[in-house]
């Protein structure tokens, strides 16, 4: 019987806000400015909020023991909201100026990542999983697991004749071909 492999829902929605969140930082958050160069230590808090996130889903992957708890992530991914959150609402030291900088699109994709975070953390309770049977390329039943018939067998070449001439991929034009005796266009 074939392994059946499940992979949870929850912690896999969570884990693409959590890559969502890390891009994020790359881009520009306030103009000009990146979420590396504007943060001293934001920056790296909201690092490893992520890769904790990205941790569940090991978990629940079975490569980590033990898995987090659903409510373990959704507290990480709360604290996310919240870090996002205060940095839209008061702008750091480094993006202050005498009428503050633009906030620019790091800073929602931050934002959106931290909330997809919360709806995997949310998913996470709920169980729902994914699950995929592995197959190899030839299987010996259909789609409703009823055993496929066999392939017809080819039939036997006419006696005399060479086996070549059942190669279907060989063109007729082809002056290796051999030729039948009957064939009129024989030399």
């Amino acid at each position: 019987m074939p392994r059946q492999t499940q992979l949870a829902v929850g912690p896999l929605v969570a884990a693409v806000g959590a890559v969502l969140l890390i891009v994020s930082l790359f881009l520009d958050w306030y103009e000009g400015l990146t979420g590396f160069t504007v943060f001293e230590f934001i920056d790296l808090l909201l690092v490893l909020l992520a890769l904790a996130t990205i941790a569940s889903l090991a978990g629940s992957m079975g490569m980590m023991k033990p898995a987090p708890s659903p409510s373990v992530s959704l507290g990480v991914a709360l604290f996310t909201i919240f870090v996002v959150l205060t940095q839209i609402i008061n702008d750091p030291p480094a993006a202050v100026g005498p009428r503050g900088p633009e906030q620019d699109i790091g800073i929602w994709l931050a934002l959106s990542g931290g909330a997809i975070m919360v709806a995997g953390a949310v998913l996470g309770y709920a169980s729902i999983s994914l699950a995929f049977e592995p197959r190899s390329r030839r299987s010996d039943r259909d789609a409703t697991g009823a055993e496929s018939p066999p392939p017809p067998a080819r039939p036997d070449p006419a006696p005399g004749r060479p086996v070549a001439d059942d190669d279907p991929t060989r063109p007729l034009s082809d002056p290796a071909a051999p030729r039948r005796p009957d064939d009129p266009g024989r030399p």
